[in-house]
């Protein structure tokens, strides 16, 4: 079964995820979050104590197993059964997954289980992450390139944690996230870059609403 896929890329913070649930929702397709499979597989290293190589990391995230289910509110990270949705949000996830999700061995078993995953849904599926229209689907039927400038990321990802925005929390935080941004863009496997034929969408001053009205505005083209 051929998957069809939105695909929105871009930097941390960039409010890929959020957006690509809210246009999900407004087009009758499923969110699919590429970064909770990475995260997932992070914090299953991390809680077995593995060794942070590809080949440690794929076999405990195929024995737990680390999956995606397919269920009626959307694709749910799992642990040996148990939902970690939550679990993998927390800062000790966040500043290792980057380094997880270089790991080609990892990469390849990752993108075989998104393609499965986004093939499951059968009207489609809105997928974000940092490789989606460049490696994942360089066919997605729509691709979008998110941005915005670096203290407002910092900012947003601040108010998501429900900490607090002053001026240093965000400049230590969006410091946090360009090195992130950095690790992304230099790695050798996939690096993170706006695919080609993917619309660029700068949303530093466009309010939520009107970034997810953007994507849904391309959506509707395709799915009516």
């Amino acid at each position: 079964m051929t998957a069809t896929v939105i695909a929105i890329d871009g930097p941390a913070g960039s409010g890929k995820s959020t957006t690509a649930r809210a246009v999900a929702q407004r087009l009758g397709l499923a969110h699919l979050d590429s970064g909770a499979l990475y995260r997932a597989a992070t914090l299953a290293a991390l809680d077995g104590a593995a060794e942070i190589t590809g080949t440690a990391v794929l076999a405990l995230a195929k024995s737990l197993p680390v999956r995606l289910n397919l269920t009626a509110s959307g694709f749910r990270p799992e642990i040996a059964g148990v939902d970690v949705s939550a679990e993998i949000r927390t800062d000790r996830v966040t500043q290792r997954v980057s380094e997880v999700a270089a790991l080609p061995e990892l990469r390849v078993w990752v993108n075989q289980a998104l393609r499965s995953a986004a093939a499951m849904h059968p009207r489609g599926v809105v997928m974000d992450g940092r490789d989606i229209g460049t490696v994942v689907f360089p066919d997605a039927i729509i691709k979008v390139f998110l941005i915005a400038d670096g203290e407002e990321r910092a900012r947003r990802r601040l108010l998501q944690m429900g900490r607090s925005t002053d001026a240093g929390s965000v400049r230590r935080t969006a410091d946090d996230m360009a090195e992130r941004d950095r690790k992304d863009s230099s790695r050798a496997v996939a690096p993170l870059t706006q695919a080609a034929g993917a619309v660029l969408l700068d949303t530093t001053d466009l309010a939520f609403e009107e970034q997810v009205d953007r994507v849904v505005a391309m959506g509707r083209k395709v799915f009516s």
